[in-house]
């Protein structure tokens, strides 16, 4: 009995023990999970550069390098990423220089704006509305954003304006020019809510003596109108002489008053870091390939597919509207040698590369749709290795945390009644006797599509499916993205715009984005680029796209380099007149050089006024400038062959099956060495 008892005792210990044992390996999975994401929390809200762990765990990004970081003293990374020397004397000043009076405390009247429209469109808008309050002295009631307010299913934390822009931030820094409130006193809140407030809908590019003498008098009347904005600026960009001081006012809203609300900066900022952490200069490309814009211009053709019935359908919309003119028909072709239409990645993938910029530069895709899809940058991932967006750059909770707390929609699309034919059909199925008998009609599917590339209702409907409330909500989404975008852009190393213009003729994000850097920093590259030029080349080479040709990357790159100077007096031209934000010089500028300083400057720049005193010593006179930018461009040292392939070679132009070597096999492992050897030859850096 006792050996019996002491066996059962033991077998109970033993099985204690590994009870004991196996709790205390589920507490330390546990810990080890808790501390790994604690981790992971940790490192994704860090500001400093990005870790190794981070890189790992956090997103899939990382960069790929094959050459070596050239030195910044060397002529080739001086021509790639240095400044635009020509331009350095040219300084931001928006401040007023003319008496320029305070704003009545509390003003009787008051103006109430809603916007509707896309990013550029709506941040313009906000700015005419600005200076229309100074212009009648009356009190602005924050802007509503109208892609906010009708979306459902947004975050109930943000709406409207501080959906995107910071309030507070924007009522302190326009205190001097005009008074900002929140919303309407409770006298004329009612009045609103019953629509007894007179409402003007403004045409794009309306004159101030509209709202002088058409506007003012009913805003004296009735002490409150609204403004309804849907084509993307209500104040026509050139101003008289005497109005000049409003021009200022629109870059002080633009470029100090409009800040993004925090969870939108932050996010940009660690996409920022991100992309700086490898200790490499980036570029910001916006290809600019929207629907609207394609079909505005006739381009169409350019795809060959489902996308060209697309484009089409949008533009016949476009023509029963009146928003375009002409044939539903175009010459594809021909606009795109008017250079009318978007240049392609791949065209800006091999004018990049022929202009010098290795295959491992670091390269950001900004824009809310590239339309056609990831297949349109198939060949633009090809020749560059390093290219990245926000999706690669930000995990899916980052991303969310920038929408608040949203409700959990479920899309259910309609389903239409059953035809009375159909019915009847079904009924004769079920009473037609013994089998064998014919299968039933199949049930109608919902008439859903991919927002992505591929349209279901084409081939079935002439119409354009209704938003869908998820679609809605997206809509609301790309706001928030192309902010982000928009930061990165402004702060890139180098910008490359594939297409400046929108759905509608006008300037699009990537001229209030070239704007932007030409006033915060005039000496950042960013390419002009003339598309009917770069057409002109791209048929050039046409029959041997990725071939060495020494001539044609010469003259590819003289044009480029003009289009840093030059082009501002292009672009002064073509977009100015439309939108004063994509051109904000001379108005918002000044000069800190003495003597020809200037000479070297483009016509649209060089009336700047001399900056005040205040702003600090003028900048030494350089007239070797412009010789020492043309020298970096007839720099041969760095080989053509790097480039493109020998013509004597196979010829391969399929450049899908380069296996991310840029282009179709452009470089031989012998061309490495030869690269090597460049580099040490000009001083880069191992």
């Amino acid at each position: 009995m006792k050996g019996g008892d002491s066996g059962g005792t033991g077998k109970m210990f033993i099985k204690s023990k590994l009870k004991w044992v196996g709790l205390v390996g589920l507490v330390l999975s546990a810990l080890s999970l808790f501390t790994h994401f604690l981790l992971a929390r940790y490192y994704s809200y860090t500001d400093d550069a990005i870790t190794e762990y981070q890189a790992i765990t956090i997103f899939s990004w990382r960069p790929i390098f094959h050459n070596a970081d050239l030195s910044p003293n060397s002529k080739l990374y001086r021509r790639l990423w240095g400044p635009v020397r020509r331009l350095e004397s040219l300084q931001p000043h928006a401040k007023p220089r003319q008496h320029y009076a305070v704003p009545v405390s509390e003003s009787s009247r008051f103006i109430f704006v809603r916007i509707r429209g896309g990013f550029h469109e709506i941040r313009s808008s906000i700015c005419d509305a600005v200076v229309i309050a100074r212009l009648l002295n009356a009190t602005l009631v924050i802007p509503e954003i109208q892609s906010t307010t009708s979306s459902k299913g947004i975050s109930a934390q943000f709406k409207s304006f501080a959906y995107l822009y910071n309030e507070d931030h924007f009522m302190t820094a326009l205190a001097n020019d005009i008074t900002v409130v929140k919303t309407l006193p409770k006298s004329l809140k009612g009045a609103r809510r019953k629509k007894e407030i007179p409402s003007f809908k403004v045409a794009n590019s309306q004159s101030p003596y509209y709202y002088l003498h058409h506007v003012l008098p009913v805003l004296k009347r009735h002490s409150v109108v609204e403004l309804v904005v849907s084509d993307g600026g209500c104040l026509q960009a050139i101003l008289p002489p005497d109005l000049e001081e409003y021009q200022r006012l629109r870059c002080r809203v633009a470029f100090h008053a409009l800040s993004f609300r925090h969870e939108v900066q932050e996010l940009a900022t660690k996409i920022l870091h991100r992309l700086r952490a490898p200790g490499r200069p980036f570029i910001a490309y916006d290809p600019g390939m929207t629907r609207d814009a394609l079909a505005y211009y006739g381009c169409a053709e350019l795809f060959q597919d489902v996308h060209t019935e697309l484009i089409q359908h949008r533009r016949l919309w476009m023509l029963k509207r009146g928003i375009v003119k002409g044939n539903l028909t175009v010459d594809s072709n021909t606009q795109r040698l008017n250079g009318s239409c978007p240049l392609t990645p791949e065209e800006i993938g091999i004018i990049l590369r022929a202009y010098g910029y290795p295959w491992d530069t670091i390269i950001y895709i900004s824009g809310g749709e590239v339309f056609g899809g990831q297949k349109k940058l198939i060949p633009f991932h090809a020749i560059f290795e390093n290219v990245v967006d926000r999706t690669s750059l930000t995990t899916p909770w980052e991303l969310n945390k920038i929408y608040g707390r949203e409700a959990n929609l479920v899309d259910k699309y309609p389903k239409a009644p059953p035809a009375a034919e159909m019915e009847t059909k079904k009924e004769a199925w079920k009473t037609s006797g013994q089998r064998p008998r014919p299968l039933p009609p199949p049930p109608a599917r919902p008439k859903s599509y991919n927002i992505e590339g591929w349209w279901g209702w084409v081939a079935e409907s002439d119409n354009e499916p209704e938003s869908t409330v998820i679609e809605l909500r997206t809509n609301a989404h790309k706001l928030l993205w192309e902010a982000i975008d928009y930061m990165v852009c402004v702060e890139a190393d180098v910008f490359v715009p594939g297409f400046d213009r929108d759905g509608k003729g006008r300037p699009s994000f990537a001229s209030l984005v070239m704007g932007h850097r030409l006033y915060q920093s005039a000496t950042a590259k960013s390419f002009m680029l003339d598309r009917k030029e770069i057409a002109k080349h791209m048929d050039e080479i046409s029959d041997n796209l990725y071939e060495f040709n020494q001539t044609w990357i010469e003259s590819v790159r003289s044009h480029l380099s003009k289009s840093l100077v030059d082009g501002l007096t292009e672009k002064s031209k073509a977009s100015k007149s439309l939108s004063f934000l994509s051109f904000p010089v001379p108005e918002c500028a000044c000069l800190r050089s003495k003597g020809n300083g200037g000479s070297s400057l483009p016509a649209a720049v060089k009336v700047a006024p001399s900056c005040p005193a205040w702003m600090g010593k003028d900048v030494v006179s350089r007239t070797g400038d412009k010789e020492d930018e043309d020298d970096l461009d007839d720099d041969d040292s760095w080989p053509f062959s790097l480039f493109f392939r020998q013509s004597g070679g196979s010829g391969n132009r399929n450049t899908a099956n380069s296996g991310g070597r840029g282009g179709g096999e452009m470089m031989s492992s012998k061309e490495e060495t030869q690269m090597e050897d460049q580099e040490e030859m000009e001083g880069g850096d191992r």
